[in-house]
């Protein structure tokens, strides 16, 4: 049995008399166990999905289970059985920390003691502050103690609502290493994240865009199937050398990363000879090619690409 699974559901929304459909048919498993990850952009859908398997929201059509539980007829118990961390900090500012844990706590008839130990290696973090407002807590500190909370009543699954967003880099290597130990304990966690480069530490993923998923997969599954040769490419006028290589009919699709540009050629190597010539040709100096591999960003941009041009034909 998969301690997750998503049958074809569909979430519409009207705003201003206006039908928009935030979640089209999606389809998704995920097996206990697993540390899966919910990898797209903000408005893709991820929190509306989160909110169904959580049971705060109805879906328009479809089917969900959590740990087997229908995510409508059995609601009751789902919410005994999983934790949830929305992406807003969501606890009560004016408690302390200690006071935040033992309410959430109580609310599932435990206490802290009762489930130290599945918390102890994040709470023993924050402990120092455990008298302090959690409104006073740093954007890392009120991570760790939503997690806590979301963990205090030993929950089956674990749903995560972009628990990254808006921390710093250090907190987030922490938070992961927090939810692989996590996930030693066979608890099984849906993480949703806008970034991209925490796709590879999931065990596998699900991208999506527009309510749309464009792949499931590992990371390297992922990587593994960008279809074309890719480039990095580089000059002293980065913006002239995009508009300049957007220009060449050779090339099949360019986007800027960083200080470089990932570009795919239709053809061979010649063409991209050929290109390099134009673009001296009109004055860029120093410019560079580099053969690379794809990252799961390039394999989104990819996907996304292709999928519109596929919802286009059929229209």
């Amino acid at each position: 049995m998969n301690a997750v699974e998503i049958i074809n559901i569909k979430k519409t929304f009207t705003v201003e008399k206006t039908t928009v459909t935030a979640l089209k048919d999606v389809s998704v498993e995920v097996k206990q166990g697993e540390l899966f990850g919910l990898i797209g952009p903000d408005g893709a859908g991820k929190t509306t999905l989160l909110r169904i398997l959580t049971t705060l929201m109805l879906a328009n059509s479809g089917k969900a289970s959590v740990d087997g539980y229908d995510v409508v007829k059995d609601f009751k118990e789902i919410r005994k059985r999983v934790g949830y961390m929305p992406g807003r900090f969501s606890l009560y500012p004016d408690l302390t920390v200690e006071e935040n844990l033992s309410f959430f706590a109580t609310l599932f008839n435990t206490s802290i003691e009762e489930n130290y130990d599945l918390v102890k290696d994040i709470y023993v973090q924050i402990e120092k502050f455990k008298t302090r407002k959690a409104g006073a807590l740093s954007g890392g500190m009120k991570q760790k103690l939503a997690l806590s909370c979301a963990l205090i009543h030993k929950p089956s699954v674990l749903f995560l609502d972009e628990p990254t967003t808006g921390v710093d880099a250090v907190s987030r290597k922490e938070f992961w290493d927090l939810l692989r130990n996590l996930q030693k304990q066979n608890i099984t966690i849906l993480v949703s994240t806008p970034y991209m480069d925490e796709a590879s530490l999931c065990d596998r993923v699900a991208l999506i865009q527009e309510g749309r998923i464009l792949d499931i997969d590992s990371p390297g599954g992922v990587t593994n199937k960008f279809s074309h040769t890719l480039w990095s490419v580089r000059s002293e006028n980065m913006y002239k050398l995009l508009t300049d290589l957007k220009e060449q009919q050779e090339v099949n699709s360019c986007f800027p990363f960083g200080q470089e540009h990932h570009v795919t050629f239709n053809g061979g190597e010649e063409n991209v000879k050929l290109i390099e010539a134009r673009l001296n040709q009109r004055g860029h100096n120093s410019v560079k090619f580099e053969k690379i591999h794809a990252g799961i960003e390039d394999c989104f941009m990819e996907l996304m690409v292709s999928k519109t041009l596929d919802i286009s034909s059929e229209t």
